[in-house]
């Protein structure tokens, strides 16, 4: 028999239960209030004291509630909270099992991909798909299987918040790691992404890309195009995360053809009438096709630079690959100054590093630009004070130094010569 503290308990329980039962919506939004604001960090046999032994009757209302009006929006935010408390809960694992039981990844998933539905509610859902994958390696396949890759990384694209894209990209790199089955998934989720208009969602893919693509080992072939496509942005942070990833690329079988595809950047695009879109958000800044294309060209220039600062082996492949030619094609190129600069300041390195670059440079330009160049070291400089005659010689130059001219001697190293 039980106890008549026992007794007073399940009464309790059941009296809360049938005032859930019999609320209305606004009622039950502030019951959620209420027991959001009590139960917070509370593990599972607190939550069990707090029901008699029944939390698990308020959960299974919880979802059956969420699961009835999420498309609508009501009152989602605290019913996504209070759900979260009881997932969180710390010896609670019973409580996950009874949210997945009843379709929980699913009714997630598809929240994020209502339009109707607030960024914040969103961003509650994407901290609830954290808890499942973080419980472990099957948790996280469940989340692949109800196809989550391609659900969270649209939803990553087409986020208008910057703390709510930095969840997404936590819960990304969380299934990308523990997770072999589908860590091909995520890599693939992430390459796909880097074509969108949201600079925070390239910049977040392109850091959690370094991570998985260590993870997985082999590379995807369309990894190549993607991140040079990435050099047309004109945010400086999403930039710095591309050449950094093509930095780590360097060490994988796609070495040569970025390094051909970076050389090939630096030829001037061919020059077709700018067309000029409306912009609808401002944060994705599209540019011309031209100007992206000359942006572009400036980002392989710095690229180039910074590969060949990094490795002296890298740098003597690139010169076979014409990169001096390509340079001082680029320095010729007076419709954009900052490819001009950024292919200065490379091909100053290559020539205060390289002594056959040198001797072909000079010989390719003449004494006059070439004591231009060098003597008065103002390369970053440089395109604001050639004239016509000048950029021509650098745009038609015939420089092409042969694979047989470099020997282990051929190299000197010139620390701190560039900044």
């Amino acid at each position: 028999m039980t106890s008549i503290k026992e007794q007073a308990a399940i009464s309790r329980l059941m009296g809360f239960l049938q005032e859930w039962d019999n609320a209305s919506r606004a009622a039950r939004g502030h019951i959620l209030d209420n027991f959001i604001e009590a139960n917070q960090g509370k593990t599972g046999p607190e939550l069990e004291l707090e029901f008699s032994q029944g939390a698990s009757l308020f959960l299974a209302r919880l979802t059956a509630w969420l699961r009835l009006t999420y498309m609508h929006g009501i009152y989602l935010h605290q019913q996504l909270q209070s759900i979260s408390i009881f997932l969180s809960a710390a010896s609670g694992h019973r409580y996950l099992m009874e949210f997945l039981e009843v379709g929980g990844v699913l009714t997630l998933l598809e929240i994020l991909g209502l339009t109707q539905l607030k960024e914040e509610d969103k961003r509650e859902s994407i901290k609830l798909l954290q808890i499942v994958a973080n419980a472990g390696r099957k948790y996280k396949e469940l989340i692949c299987e109800s196809y989550g890759v391609r659900s969270i990384a649209e939803f990553l694209a087409n986020s208008k918040s910057e703390e709510t894209q930095e969840q997404v990209q936590i819960l990304l790199d969380s299934l990308g790691h523990g997770n072999p089955k589908y860590q091909n998934q995520v890599y693939k989720g992430l390459i796909a992404l880097l074509p969108c208009t949201s600079p925070k969602a390239q910049q977040l893919s392109l850091q959690t890309l370094r991570t998985v693509q260590a993870i997985v080992g082999a590379v995807h072939p369309g990894i190549v195009a993607a991140v040079l496509g990435v050099l047309r942005s004109a945010h400086a942070e999403v930039q710095h995360e591309a050449i950094q990833l093509i930095k780590d690329l360097m060490a994988y079988d796609v070495r040569s053809a970025l390094l051909k595809s970076l050389v090939e950047l630096l030829k001037p695009p061919r020059k077709e009438p700018a067309k000029v879109k409306a912009v609808e958000d401002p944060a994705a800044l599209h540019l011309p096709e031209a100007l992206s294309v000359y942006i572009q060209q400036a980002a392989a220039a710095k690229t180039i630079g910074v590969l060949a600062r990094d490795s002296a082996k890298l740098a003597e492949e690139m010169i076979q690959l014409r990169v001096v030619h390509s340079l001082m094609c680029a320095m010729g190129n007076q419709d954009h100054t900052t490819s001009q600069r950024q292919a200065s300041i490379t091909l100053e390195y290559f020539v205060l590093t390289f002594p056959i670059v040198e001797e072909h440079v000079r010989k390719a330009t003449g004494e006059t630009l070439f004591q231009l160049f060098m003597v008065n070291r103002d390369a970053k400089t440089l395109y604001m004070n050639m004239d016509a005659v000048q950029v021509d010689i650098l745009a038609s130059n015939k420089v092409n130094i042969p694979a047989s001219v470099f020997s282990p001697e051929s190299l000197v190293h010139m620390e701190g010569v560039c900044d």
